[in-house]
C-alpha cells in the first residue's frame, strides 16, 4: 500500500493513555463519526475504507496525542466545518493485523506494541489503524495497524 503524500479528512480529539482516557475519548469520537455519518461528509474520499490517525505525539505513548477518525482524500481543498485535514509524509511502517472481535482485537494488538515499545524504534510522528472490509467480520475482523518506526 502507498502511502506517500497520505491526505486526511476527519473529526479529531486530543487525549492521553493516562487513567483510561483515551478509551472514553476514542470511544466518544466514534460515536459521533457513527451518529452524525462523518465518513459521508468527507468531500473527495479515496475510498470507504476508515483511516484513524494518531498523531501530534507530546513524548511517547504515554503523553498526549491527536486522534483523527476519517477517510483517505485526494484533495485538503474542500474541508467541511469542524472537521480537520492533513497530510502526511511518507515513512517506514511495522505492520500489524488486528485479528478478531472488535475492537478487542485491536485494543490487544496495541497493549502488544505498547509492551514492546522500547525495541520497536517507533518514530512517534503518527501511527495508521485501517478499517477496510474485513473490519466488520465479528470474530473474524481483520484490521490493519501500521506503526511508523524508525528506518533500519
Amino acid at each position: 500500500m502507498n502511502l506517500s503524500d497520505l491526505k486526511i479528512i476527519g473529526i479529531s480529539v486530543e487525549t492521553t493513555n493516562a487513567n483510561g482516557k483515551s478509551a472514553v475519548d476514542i470511544g466518544n469520537l466514534w460515536g459521533k463519526f457513527f451518529s452524525e455519518d462523518v465518513l459521508s461528509k468527507i468531500p473527495n474520499r479515496a475510498s470507504d475504507d476508515i483511516f484513524v490517525i494518531y498523531t501530534d505525539y507530546e513524548s511517547n505513548y504515554t503523553g498526549k496525542y491527536t486522534t483523527i477518525i476519517g477517510s483517505r482524500v485526494t484533495s485538503l481543498e474542500e474541508i467541511p466545518n469542524g472537521f480537520v485535514g492533513r497530510t502526511f509524509e511518507n515513512q517506514e511502517f511495522k505492520k500489524y493485523i488486528a485479528k478478531g472481535k472488535m475492537p478487542d482485537a485491536v485494543v490487544e494488538t496495541w497493549q502488544e506494541i505498547w509492551q514492546n515499545d522500547t525495541t520497536l524504534k517507533r518514530t512517534y510522528r503518527y501511527d495508521i489503524e485501517i478499517y477496510g472490509e474485513k473490519s466488520q467480520n465479528g470474530d473474524l475482523s481483520e484490521v490493519l495497524v501500521l506503526l511508523g518506526v524508525e528506518k533500519n
